[in-house]
């Protein structure tokens, strides 16, 4: 899938019989909204938990590089 902002569902169930609470996952989707033909249609779809921490992992990479950047750390000049 692209780069962009994507909501993450995660399903999960009560484990009942403990003596604390506590839950276990049972699914993980990401929502991906439609675009040009499919514009204003919203899709679930299943993704791994490693999936999940694999794009989690690659956006904070993303995120350090560009916070980084020499763009970033100069002062922005004024236009004229």
């Amino acid at each position: 899938m692209p780069s962009g902002d994507y909501e993450v569902l995660v399903e999960e169930e009560l484990l009942e019989g403990l003596s604390f609470t506590a839950y276990r996952r049972t699914a993980t989707y990401m929502t991906v909204r439609g675009s040009g033909t499919h514009a204003g249609r919203t899709e679930l779809r299943a993704i791994s938990n490693s999936d999940l921490e694999k794009a989690l992992r690659q956006d904070a990479d993303t995120s350090k590089a560009n916070n980084h950047s020499e763009a970033a750390l100069s002062p922005q000049e004024d236009l004229k």
